[in-house]
């Protein structure tokens, strides 16, 4: 076979494979050497399948299973009435203790240090263009006496700029962080009611 032929050859079986490439669905992927890698075959929920021991093509969520979304510890709304009923309602439930609150220590400088700041004073490490993120001090008129109800709720469903941490604390670790939290708010009362110390130093050098 001359170089002629061949190139004739490979021309034809080149035009072949191009035509039947060419389809007139154009959702069509064209040629597939293993179709079941790109197109795995599909099965109707529940539905009877060789591919497993029992028969079924799904297997049915195991017991005490959550639905995503679904949060069966938090029965508040999403609204302002229900941000006011969990501040009414709920109390923490998580015995305080060293060990408590050293996790919620822990958990609180993981999730909640970068914009509340490790004091809980708002001043956080977060910046927008520079500028320090507008988060407000635990110690303000506002939060100083902050239900813990309503600290749950935020923690829950997020409080304006703040999003949601739901998915990151589960019940029992929002309850310690939010100890932690009224641990500080406790120790800067305790630190703005102290009685000032007189400096009797000065006095004390003229009576010598």
């Amino acid at each position: 076979m001359n170089i002629k032929r061949i190139f004739q050859f490979v021309l034809a079986a080149t035009g072949i494979v191009l035509l039947a490439s060419c389809k007139h669905d154009p959702k069509s992927p064209g040629l597939e050497f293993m179709p079941d890698m790109y197109r795995s075959p599909s099965y109707e929920t529940y539905q009877e399948a060789a591919y497993f021991k029992d028969s079924v093509s799904a297997l049915h969520p195991v017991d005490g299973t959550i639905p995503r979304g679904f949060n069966t510890h938090f029965p508040y709304p999403h609204t302002n009435e229900g941000y006011e009923a969990a501040g009414a309602a709920l109390k923490n439930p998580v015995p305080e203790n060293d060990s408590v609150l050293a996790e919620g220590k822990r958990l609180y400088m993981i999730n909640c240090k970068h914009c509340h700041g490790e004091k809980g004073d708002g001043k956080g490490t977060l910046r927008i263009k520079g500028e320090p993120f507008p988060v407000p001090s635990y110690f303000d008129d506002a939060h100083i006496n902050l239900e813990e109800g309503k600290m749950y709720y935020s923690i829950v469903y997020g409080k304006n700029l703040m999003g949601s941490h739901a998915y990151l604390l589960n019940p029992e670790e929002r309850w310690m962080v939010i100890h932690f939290i009224k641990s500080l708010q406790k120790n800067y009362l305790t630190e703005k009611n102290k009685p000032a110390v007189a400096d009797t130093s000065a006095k004390e050098l003229a009576k010598k």
